[in-house]
């Protein structure tokens, strides 16, 4: 499964090193390769579609617009009909090829999910950044260990897509969700290349989104955080207010600055907004969600695309091993 995004140039080229490298696993096995487009402006769709004509096993899907990598991700999960599940990329910066070596750990070790993390990072500073603070924050609020990196080339057993998909909230963290649902995860090494064209979709406003969704949507850690620090700092008020008590008894002139007065008066407003912020966030997912905010919308497919994905899912059925 490949979330596609203005990947015009790069996409057919994903599709073909996917096919060949499931042609060299030592045992012949159905496959599809799920392709949904979430909302490219670069009329990669129709790549999609021409690909789905000439290949039997491709299965292009179009989103209403632009839900985000995540929601895109849900959105294939539900469409998927093997018993295994490879999510990766549509840059070429995850080599398609690698698939094989998630794919050989969950055979021999029995997981039920095993994810590909890179030694040596094509990305940006930037990048490198916020993923090293997604990664802590997994492990503060989501209990990952420390051992296991995730992220968006992975292998997943049928089963637990299954669970994973019957979330349908509008903000959606797959590595959450994985970590929820089973303890058997692994991640193992691949190679990582440097980007072909273009530039990451994940900038500072998407790195934030990401982080927030891992960081509210499983845990109310955040919100104990908050009570925790207005906690401490009352007691702290408490104390000074005593020791300034005792000094003033004692006859000891005390200046009150200003600058002292402004620095405690912005500290102290400064973690309030935050918890506000915070209780905020919480408050708004659930206001979403009780809205029923789509996770996804598929457009309608074409005729012939929609015959051919259905002739496949038939084969698959007599088939049930697949990827």
């Amino acid at each position: 499964m490949v979330p596609v995004y203005n990947s015009k140039h790069t996409i057919e080229m994903v599709v073909r090193r996917i096919a060949a490298a499931v042609h060299t696993l030592e045992t012949p096995v159905d496959f599809e390769i799920v392709l949904v487009d979430d909302g490219s402006r670069d009329g990669v769709y129709d790549v999609c579609r021409a690909l789905a004509v000439e290949l039997p096993y491709v299965r292009p899907f179009q989103l209403a617009r632009n839900f985000g990598q995540a929601n895109a991700l849900m959105a294939g999960l539900n469409q998927i009909t093997g018993d295994y599940v490879v999510c990766l990329d549509d840059d070429l910066q995850t080599p398609p090829e690698e698939f094989i070596k998630l794919y050989h750990t969950m055979q021999s070790g029995g997981f039920d999910v095993v994810y590909g993390y890179y030694e040596h990072k094509k990305h940006s500073a930037f990048r490198n950044f916020g993923t090293s603070l997604n990664e802590s924050m997994q492990t503060f609020i989501l209990n990952k260990p420390c051992n296991i990196h995730t992220s968006s080339y992975f292998i997943a057993k049928r089963y637990v897509v299954d669970i994973v998909k019957q979330y349908d909230k509008p903000f959606p963290y797959l590595p959450g969700l994985f970590l929820l649902m089973t303890g058997s995860v692994a991640s193992v090494p691949i190679h990582h290349d440097a980007r072909h064209e273009g530039r990451s979709g994940y900038g500072l406003v998407k790195l934030l989104e990401l982080w927030l969704n891992g960081f509210t949507n499983f845990s109310v850690k955040p919100l104990r955080i908050a009570s925790f620090a207005g906690t401490i700092i009352a007691l702290v008020a408490f104390v000074m207010m005593i020791v300034l008590f005792i000094l003033k008894l004692s006859g000891q002139d005390i200046q009150m600055g200003w600058t002292s007065t402004i620095v405690i008066l912005l500290f102290i407003g400064g973690v309030q907004l935050l918890s506000v912020g915070i209780l905020g966030e919480y408050i708004g997912r659930i206001y979403l969600s009780v809205n029923q905010t789509p996770q996804y919308v598929i457009k309608p497919e074409s005729p012939h695309v929609a015959d051919n994905a259905a002739a496949r899912v038939g084969q698959t059925e007599k088939k049930p091993e697949g990827v």
